[in-house]
């Protein structure tokens, strides 16, 4: 599949409610959730504001003229808050475009550029049951903590090619 993957424009943040919505793992044999979820608190700490604050970054994945995938990082206190100085990350795709290996070039290059921007190290915050555990897994996470529900993840950006 050709795609392209670049940064996104002001004008595009908007859209990363789309895809915070996209980004809620649902296991199997459940129901989504209602698209307002994104409007509780623990949620809009990923999207209120951003590209105002230093530390908020997002890239986008293009197939043609449409979005199909963003990853975005901000510093923030989410579920994979570390501290002050790491960013978090939010990632998703759509459906149809999950499995072809763009989710996993989207996190390759914001480690990269994160690397760029003198970050020393990166998290998230994933569901124990989520297929992308692997993917986080290979790009250079690590479980660094866990609840009963999730795995808190560490990528060390010194060790990005």
């Amino acid at each position: 599949m050709d795609y392209k993957i670049r940064k996104i424009n002001e004008d595009e943040y908007n859209s990363l409610e789309n895809f915070l919505y996209e980004a809620i793992f649902v296991p199997k044999g459940t129901q989504p959730p209602p698209k307002a979820i994104i409007q509780k608190p623990e949620l809009q700490v990923y999207l209120t504001d951003f590209g105002k604050r230093a530390g908020d970054y997002g890239l986008v994945a293009e197939t043609g003229q449409k979005m199909i995938g963003a990853v975005w990082v901000r510093i923030m206190n989410d579920y994979g808050h570390i501290d002050d100085s790491t960013p978090s990350f939010a990632i998703s795709l759509y459906k149809e475009y999950r499995h072809l290996g763009i989710g996993t070039a989207m996190m390759k290059e914001m480690l990269h550029f994160l690397k760029e921007q003198g970050y020393r190290q990166a998290s998230l915050a994933v569901q124990k049951e989520n297929y992308a555990v692997k993917m986080y897994q290979n790009v250079g996470f690590e479980i660094i903590d866990e609840n009963s529900e999730e795995y808190i993840m560490l990528c060390k950006l010194k060790y990005i090619a």
